[in-house]
C-alpha cells in the first residue's frame, strides 16, 4: 500500500525581471512626431530545469514602435519565474512549462512593458492577452515538421502583431 502516488506540487517561488532594455535611437526629435507608430511585438517562451523540482520559465518580449522608417523605441523585457514542480508526470511537464507558467508570468511582463514605455515618455503599450495554449500547440506542430527522425527541435515561440 506504500505505492500510492504522491500528490503533485506546483508553487511559485519567485517572479522577477531578468533583463530589461530600452532604446530610443532617434531622441529627442522622435518626440516631435505626431503620427501613430506601427508597433511590432515578438514573444518567446523558454522553460528549463534549474534544480531538483525547480524550473525557470522566461518570457521574452520585444516591442518595436516605428514611424515611417524611424524607430521611436525598442523595448525588450525578459520576465521570469521560478516554479517548484514535483510529482508531475513527465508527459505533462512540457504543457506546464509552456502554458501554465507563462500564463502566471504574463501579467507581470505586461506591467513591465507598460511601465518602461511610459517612463520613456511615450503612451503606454498595453499588451493584448496571449493564448499560451494555442502558442504551445503551434510551436509543437512547427517542431514536429522541422525535426528529423530521432531529433527534437526546440524553437522559440513567436507571435507577431
Amino acid at each position: 500500500m506504500n505505492n500510492q502516488q504522491q500528490q503533485p506540487v506546483f508553487s511559485i517561488e519567485k517572479i522577477y525581471v531578468k533583463d530589461l532594455s530600452l532604446e530610443i535611437p532617434n531622441a529627442p526629435r522622435i518626440f516631435l512626431e505626431r503620427e501613430t507608430p506601427e508597433v511590432n511585438i515578438q514573444l518567446h517562451t523558454k522553460g528549463e530545469r534549474v534544480d531538483e523540482g525547480m524550473y525557470e520559465v522566461v518570457l521574452t518580449i520585444t516591442v518595436t514602435a516605428k514611424v515611417k522608417d524611424k524607430t521611436m523605441f525598442l523595448v525588450e523585457v525578459q520576465q521570469a519565474g521560478i516554479f517548484q514542480i514535483r510529482h508531475v508526470p513527465e508527459a505533462d511537464m512540457d504543457p506546464v512549462l509552456g502554458i501554465a507558467c507563462p500564463n502566471i508570468i504574463f501579467p507581470y511582463l505586461r506591467e513591465s512593458v507598460s511601465d518602461i514605455v511610459t517612463r520613456a515618455g511615450f503612451h503606454a503599450v498595453i499588451l493584448n492577452p496571449v493564448n499560451f495554449e494555442a502558442l504551445y500547440h503551434q510551436g509543437k506542430q512547427q517542431a514536429e515538421k522541422s525535426a528529423t527522425p530521432g531529433e527534437t527541435a526546440e524553437e522559440p515561440q513567436k507571435v507577431t502583431h
